[in-house]
């Protein structure tokens, strides 16, 4: 292993670490030294890779925007078809990278008051309910997805993926629903 590669392999630690900490202690009460002392390596050490506990904590929240917490649909894909890939390949990333659970735990908490303000705003920048609203609006002119307020139903097929993340960040052993439980959500019947 290179050392440009040792490097990058620590900044990961620490960075999965810090986010297990961010989640279950909060963002307030999770201090570097104890990301340090969790990897048992110094304090001195993990600010050669990271200034802050802000940095840290703001390269979890792009990690949450980038990765693609919110989906984006190719224009010719049926809406429900796109929700029901969505759904497989969040769910399948979940059993290789648990820490996406995480992730999204945390990007519910950054979106909070208490957390630093640029960083709450680029938490609060995911849109996901409003994107997701106007797949779900195309949806219900196919005929495929129920009829109601775009946005609610956005909005409760989103709360429910959050209590499925957060239930398998307490628990990772938990099994995951069955795809076709959550599509029920916003299939038409």
């Amino acid at each position: 292993m290179t050392r440009n590669e040792k490097k990058e392999e620590r900044r990961k630690q620490i960075l999965f670490k810090a986010l297990e900490l961010f989640v279950t202690k909060g963002f307030s009460e999770t201090k570097i030294a104890d990301i340090a002392q969790a990897l048992d390596i110094s304090t001195g050490l993990l600010f050669h890779y990271y200034d802050s506990k802000e940095e840290l904590y703001l390269t979890l929240v792009q990690m949450g925007i980038n990765g693609g917490l919110v989906p984006r649909r190719k224009h010719d894909e049926e809406p429900l078809e796109y929700f029901e890939a969505f759904l497989k390949e969040l769910f399948t990333m979940t059993v290789t990278c648990p820490w996406i659970y995480q992730i999204f735990v945390l990007m519910n908490q950054a979106r909070r008051p208490g957390i630093p303000e640029p960083i709450r705003k680029l938490a609060l920048s995911a849109k996901q309910v409003e994107l997701s609203a106007a797949i779900i609006e195309a949806g219900q002119k196919y005929g495929t997805i129920r009829q109601g307020d775009p946005k609610a139903l956005s909005a409760t097929f989103w709360s429910s993926i959050q209590g499925i993340m957060e239930q398998h960040a307490a628990d990772p052993k938990l099994p995951l629903p069955q795809i076709d439980w959550v599509l029920d959500i916003i299939r038409a019947p």
